[in-house]
């Protein structure tokens, strides 16, 4: 069944036009466990931006993903990694596999007590869940028009129904799994206007608006390289990504 993540030109797009934050964030998870380790599994990986950051530390990676797409350009981008089809509320992999189990932004879809049994399964004695999320960069930190920008931009392109998850609510809803550690965060990125044109054309809601026929990528295209060229003065600003991270370990 198609989804808002289905296509060749989504995963495409999620490759070629998403901020590079998961090493960031991965840098900051791994302060909380320096150590190498053996094998990690990498649930929801998308087109493998938040895989390839994990093969600097583990021997094995290996990518799980439901949406075909998103695996076909994802050999491209974690190259040192290893893909496989299929979702996190049913794992293709033995019992203690996995001396760690991550998952970035993805759990949004997910029948969070089926995950959190299958996560358990197939962690090794001791592994953990590494889980960190983070919205859309809407602010510059020294300015509010980005964020005017961006109410402008959500009412011409309304986001369908979405559900916001916290490391309190996941815990809640995962049974077994308890919170080790977790801290939110706010990184600033230097991006280019005509990279943040292009990222914006991934962002769900003008996904949504395409596939119901209300308007055209490049309709979008345009609309945001004309109101955001100002903004960004035709050139390279910061922009503050928030978001969170947290460690749970089984019960």
């Amino acid at each position: 069944m198609a989804t808002l993540f289905s296509g060749d030109a989504q995963a495409e797009g999620y490759a070629r036009a998403r901020p590079r934050l998961h090493p960031l964030i991965i840098e900051r998870l791994r302060a909380q466990h320096p150590q190498p380790v053996a094998r990690a599994l990498d649930l929801g990986c998308g087109s493998g931006l938040s895989t390839a950051p994990l093969t600097d530390f583990a021997k094995t990676v290996t990518g799980l993903e439901p949406e075909t797409a998103m695996l076909h350009v994802a050999a491209n981008v974690a190259p040192r990694a290893s893909f496989t089809g299929g979702a996190a509320e049913s794992l293709p992999f033995r019992s203690q596999t996995f001396d760690l189990v991550t998952a970035a932004g993805s759990l949004n879809q997910v029948d969070l007590p089926r995950f959190a049994s299958e996560a358990r399964r197939v962690l090794k004695p001791n592994g953990e869940v590494w889980i960190y999320d983070f919205g859309p960069g809407r602010d510059f930190p020294d300015s509010p028009v980005l964020a005017d920008w961006w109410r402008r931009f959500e009412q011409r392109y309304p986001f369908p129904p979405w559900r916001l998850l916290t490391p309190e609510l996941i815990e809640q809803q995962s049974p077994g799994l308890r919170i080790e550690a977790q801290e939110p965060f706010e990184i600033p990125l230097s991006l280019d206007w005509n990279f943040y044109v292009d990222y914006m054309l991934t962002e769900v809601n003008v996904t949504a608006a395409v596939s119901r026929g209300e308007t055209t990528l490049e309709a979008v295209r345009q609309w945001c390289r004309d109101t955001l060229a100002d903004p960004f003065d035709r050139a390279a600003k910061t922009v503050l990504f928030r978001g969170y991270w947290a460690v749970l370990r089984p019960a």
